[in-house]
């Protein structure tokens, strides 16, 4: 009875192959020297393929579902082993399982900048990373061209061999695009379908084929990088003037909004620094034409002489007020000697009184009636 059983342990009578990892694409069943029996289960499952060997030679290839190994469903194998009679004994061979799932997220990434010409500017480089992914299409040739004696084969023996190829094929196939480089981001999805169909082919010598391609990023040189940003910064301003004006008007918001001082005085302030700086302005827009000074906004320029005032009425900035108006204002009392006024060119805000212009204009303002 032991000696029965020996000898039964050193026949094989189920093959089969569980896969539990991610990145395994060939695993040869360990037969440990023994012979396969007549007769043995074949469990092939789904996304593997089964193909014997017998020393060396490609016999009899498995696709998914359970076998029952006889001479009838072994023909290349009972040739190879001259079997003249049929399969009547245990027998030696070779069992590969090939993976032929696809095997995704493999990274891709330009290692070095990739040359390109484009019409706007000129000889440039750019860098780009994405992903694929693949599988076995054709396990006999995968197992000519690249497994060789190995008995575990796995994704990342070919990761490099297949990177170059990715980088060399999507290279070729932007300069054959002759994008411009600022419109390559609207053609991700057509320089990956591009870029897939050609690896096809060279993916196809090694009996794999792409199941998806897609580029996730193509970048310019930081130096050109920072030029587009200021283009675009330019583009966005537009009119340079309006965007002095606005920073201008803002500074002099954030002034006025600042804690403590006299809030009197920073209006006044705020007020000069706002003039002088429209009055920079102002000058800045105009153009000497033929010894004349125009105006580049066609505005006309201040009547000469027409002096005009802020004034704080009832706690409130008002104006600007011209002289008329100013008297008019004094005879009904909303402006005294007291209340505060400014005009271009004075540094600070002034009672009405003191300020040169005004104070001739309280002279015919008659005075109060004696009491009876």
């Amino acid at each position: 009875m032991g000696v029965f059983n020996f000898i039964k342990g050193q026949f094989i009578d189920v093959i089969e192959w569980v896969d539990d990892s991610a990145n395994t694409m060939v695993w040869k069943f360990p037969d440990s020297d023994k012979e396969i029996k007549n007769g043995a289960q074949l469990t092939v499952r789904e996304s593997q393929v089964a193909v014997f060997l017998n020393e060396g030679n490609i016999g009899d290839v498995f696709q998914p579902g359970r076998h029952t190994l006889t001479t009838q469903n072994i023909p290349i194998l009972t040739s190879l082993k001259s079997w003249k009679y049929g399969l009547n004994s245990p027998f030696k061979a070779d069992v590969y399982f090939i993976n032929t799932k696809q095997f995704l997220d493999q990274k891709w990434g330009t290692t070095n900048p990739i040359m390109m010409r484009d019409k706007e500017f000129g000889a440039i480089r750019l860098r780009g990373f994405g992903i694929y992914s693949y599988k076995i299409s054709d396990p006999v040739k995968f197992l000519k061209e690249a497994l060789g004696t190995k008995s575990l084969f796995t994704t990342d023996e070919l990761s490099g061999q297949l990177k170059r190829m990715v980088i060399s094929s999507i290279t070729d196939y932007i300069a054959e695009a002759q994008i411009p480089a600022l419109d390559l981001a609207m053609h991700y999805d057509e320089l990956s379908k591009g870029t897939a169909q050609k690896l096809n082919v060279e993916f196809a010598n090694l009996g794999l084929s792409i199941s998806s391609f897609y580029i996730e990023n193509l970048s310019l040189p930081e130096e050109v990088e920072k030029m587009l940003d200021k283009k675009t910064s330019m583009g966005i301003m537009g009119n340079l003037d309006e965007y002095a004006k606005f920073q201008m008007a803002d500074s002099i918001d954030d002034f006025a909004k600042k804690e403590g001082g006299n809030s009197m005085i920073d209006m006044g302030v705020g007020l000069t620094m706002g003039n002088m700086m429209g009055a920079m302005m102002g000058n800045s827009m105009n153009k000497n034409i033929g010894g004349t000074n125009v105006n580049s906004g066609g505005m006309p320029p201040p009547i000469p002489g027409a002096v005009k005032f802020f004034a704080v009425v009832n706690g409130q900035q008002g104006g600007p007020f011209d002289l008329n108006a100013i008297k008019q204002m004094i005879s009904s009392g909303q402006i005294t000697k007291e209340t505060l006024v400014w005009k271009e060119g004075m540094a600070n805000w002034s009672a009405a009184g003191s300020v040169p212009d005004l104070s001739g204009l309280f002279g015919g303002t008659p005075p109060p009636l004696p009491n009876t």
